[in-house]
């Protein structure tokens, strides 16, 4: 008796089991796709790659994971070191490496850090792979305004461009921040920067723009971020004169002890203030630094983008539909990380029939990164757009927000300002 109920159970789950199997054949007839994603997930980036990975997610879920008869996996990878909890580049080449090498693998999502980026360019445009960035804005990786000698080209062994970005690039943040500045009524700026690629990148924009528009620099100095006093520079920056502090970084590269220090010395509002770029716009920025710091530096950080509370339309209902499915406030990049997944859906949808015939994996590959290079009038979130040839977009909506007192466990937020031009 007890053996025949086993055999019965058996057969039942084999049954399940190949009920299941069918489904999913129907669902997908022509195969799985895997979209890998690589960003920090762990140390003061922990909460904005969650939000980009969240963002990856909805995209993915608008669609119940299927496109065009592929099903859809997201392969979720972290590029900061153990050791450090920051990006690092030896693992970022590692994640792009492991990418390629998957047959499934069809498309990159990534990076966060534009250092990193500069790492898995090259890897994944030597493999046809196009590669979606939610967040990078450094002008080098695209373009040659802003950029070092050689660039863009050197991340494009291919000679072609497979690196694509739904967001505005720093050569036009950099300026808008100057200008701001001077409407705010800046006198005298010292700009500090990270030494990295974003934030030596952007200071150099905001700098060569202050300097056109008659805003006087004092200096653009270099940090070294890792130090956990930065009061000998802010000494010097006291002893300037300079109204305006305009730091050039990410979370994880000092900012909050500039920010906490410039209140310890002396370098408070109206005397001084502070100002940033949106690798700044961070709620960690705020714990980090602490309110008082915050709001005594006036702080003040631009964004490419307008603010989520702003945006109409597919922005509107995507900031709603984010709240709603994971219960809270989506972070900087959240919503760019699904606009770029977004594009790609669309794109495996026109390159279908392509990927279909492919010979091997390689043309799978180019098929999509041609597909996302021609993406024209995209309905998006920030309005309708187009990726230029160099797999810019060809808008320059930017916005300025305001650290303010809040009712939040912390006691203060970003809170939108002004639309910046």
């Amino acid at each position: 008796m007890r053996v025949s109920r086993i055999i019965t159970v058996a057969i039942v789950l084999f049954a399940f089991a190949a009920a299941g199997g069918n489904a999913a054949a129907q669902q997908c007839p022509k195969g799985k796709l895997r979209l890998y994603t690589s960003w920090p997930m762990q140390g003061a980036m922990l909460p904005e790659g969650t939000g980009m990975k969240n963002g990856v997610d909805l995209a993915v879920s608008e669609v119940n994971g299927t496109v065009a008869g592929y099903c859809l996996e997201v392969v979720n990878l972290d590029d900061a070191s153990p050791q450090t909890g920051k990006w690092d580049g030896a693992v970022e080449a590692e994640n792009a490496n492991k990418a390629i090498g998957d047959p499934l693998a069809i498309v990159y999502i990534g990076t966060y850090n534009s250092g990193a980026a500069k790492v898995s360019i090259p890897i994944t445009n030597r493999a046809h792979m196009a590669q979606m960035t939610p967040a990078n804005t450094y002008p080098g990786l695209t373009k040659k305004r802003g950029a070092a000698p050689g660039e863009p080209e050197i991340y494009r062994p291919g000679g072609y461009v497979n690196y694509f970005r739904p967001i505005p690039a720093d050569d036009i943040q950099g300026a808008v921040g100057a200008k701001w500045a001077k409407r705010m009524g800046a006198k005298k700026v010292y700009v500090l920067n990270d030494q990295e690629l974003y934030g030596k990148g952007i200071a150099d924009v905001f700098e060569a723009t202050a300097k056109k528009i008659g805003l006087p620099v004092v200096a653009n100095e270099g940090i070294d971020w890792k130090q956990p006093d930065q009061k000998p520079v802010l000494t010097k920056i006291r002893a300037s004169g300079a109204d305006l502090v305009y730091l050039g970084g990410v979370i994880e590269t000092g900012a909050q002890v500039i920010i906490r220090q410039m209140k310890e010395v002396g370098l408070t509002a109206p005397r001084t203030r502070f100002m940033g770029p949106d690798g700044l716009l961070e709620e960690e920025l705020l714990k980090g630094a602490t309110c008082d710091a915050a709001l005594a530096t006036d702080m003040r950080v631009t964004f490419a983008g307008l603010p989520f509370e702003k945006m109409r339309g597919v922005g509107a209902k995507t900031y709603e539909n984010y709240k709603a499915k994971f219960g809270k406030e989506p972070t900087s990049y959240a919503l760019y990380a699904a606009e770029g997944t977004r594009v790609i859906i669309d794109a495996i949808k026109r390159s279908a029939p392509v990927i279909e015939k492919a010979k091997d994996v390689t043309d799978k590959r180019e098929a999509l990164r041609k597909a996302i290079a021609a993406t024209k009038n995209f309905e998006g979130i920030n309005g309708k757009w187009s990726f230029d040839e160099n797999g810019d977009v060809d808008y320059d909506t930017m916005s300025g927000f305001k650290a303010v007192k809040a009712d939040t466990p912390i006691g203060c937020k970003f809170q939108f300002e002004t639309i910046l031009e």
